[in-house]
């Protein structure tokens, strides 16, 4: 039978030559486009890693590989350097919260637990000294110790009253003394303030037994007063109805119509008091002083007159 088939073989003769100058052609077109669109990818790396950028509230310093930090200072916006042979170190110049307790003892050795609050920031003209001798962490070098310092000093010089009643003014006379010191380090201070401020468990106690221990001797003091005032009261009493049973004694004297109004008074709140009685009452006129004419009332003023007397 027949078989029918094919055979794959190479191009040969001019055929051959014609494809291998085709794929050369094509092999050199496309190097040069890729070399084409390489040229801005390295262009634009190459100048990005010549900037670096200063946010607002900070300045920068550079570092050369050969020449050290540079003395110029880098302020904010986009600044250029040398990519590899210099690398830019950026600092926060803007007031900065720094917090540290403390505990330390009163002039009158009272133990104080202390919290201070302090604003800084780092002198902008001075940055490079400070990476130099103290590195981008300067803050944790330097305020733990001197705030402590100072603290301890300036507390050593007043007792537990004085802490609590003049505490703006130990406030202030810390920060002076902490702004004095942090220029040696190139960081400036520009606020302190006292958070905490509390004392030992016993010094507490103590005091709040001498704050009853005082109310009690008020109290007391009070009362010895009021006895006082009591017994300087009775006595201008005692003085009063004595002078008024003098005069009256003397008025008595003198004329008996006083003593006759008295007992007119009297026989008229007598009569009242019967009158409001449901009860039968049968007593002589003249024992209840009822008998207001006649002998019988002229005997009882005499009576009553002699009795004064």
């Amino acid at each position: 039978g027949l078989v029918f088939g094919a055979t794959a073989r190479p191009p040969t003769g001019a055929m051959a030559q014609q494809f291998e100058k085709f794929a050369s052609l094509a092999v050199k077109a496309g190097g040069a486009g890729l070399a084409f669109a390489a040229i801005p990818g390295s262009a634009y790396l190459f100048w990005n890693s010549c900037c670096f950028n200063v946010d607002a509230g900070h300045k920068a310093v550079v570092f050369n590989r050969f020449t050290g930090l540079k003395e110029k200072l880098y302020s904010e916006g986009t600044n250029i350097h040398m990519p590899w042979l210099e690398w830019p170190y950026i600092f926060n110049v803007r007031a900065q919260p720094f917090t540290m307790p403390s505990l330390t003892g009163s002039k009158d050795l009272q133990m104080v637990n202390m919290t201070i609050r302090v604003l800084y920031r780092p002198k902008d003209t001075e940055l490079q000294s400070i990476y130099r001798e103290l590195g981008m962490d300067y803050q944790e070098k330097v305020l733990p110790s001197i705030c402590n310092e100072i603290v301890k000093s300036v507390v050593a010089q007043f007792n537990a009253g004085e802490l609590l009643a003049q505490r703006e003014a130990v406030s202030r006379e810390i920060w002076l003394n902490l702004v004095r010191r942090a220029k040696d380090f190139r960081i400036e201070v520009d606020d302190l303030s006292i958070t905490h401020l509390t004392f030992s468990s016993e010094y507490t106690a103590a005091v709040e037994r001498k704050q009853v221990a005082q109310q009690q001797a008020k109290k007391a003091e009070y009362e010895v007063m009021r006895a006082k005032e009591e017994k300087k009261g009775t006595i201008i009493r005692a003085q009063a109805e004595a002078r008024a049973t003098e005069m009256i004694g003397k008025a008595m004297q003198q004329d008996s119509s006083w003593l006759e109004m008295k007992r007119i008074d009297a026989a008229k709140r007598v009569a009242e008091t019967l009158s409001k009685s449901t009860n039968r009452i049968v007593l002589s006129a003249d024992s209840l002083l009822l008998n207001l004419y006649g002998d019988a009332a002229d005997q009882s003023s005499q009576n009553m007159l002699k009795m004064s007397k």
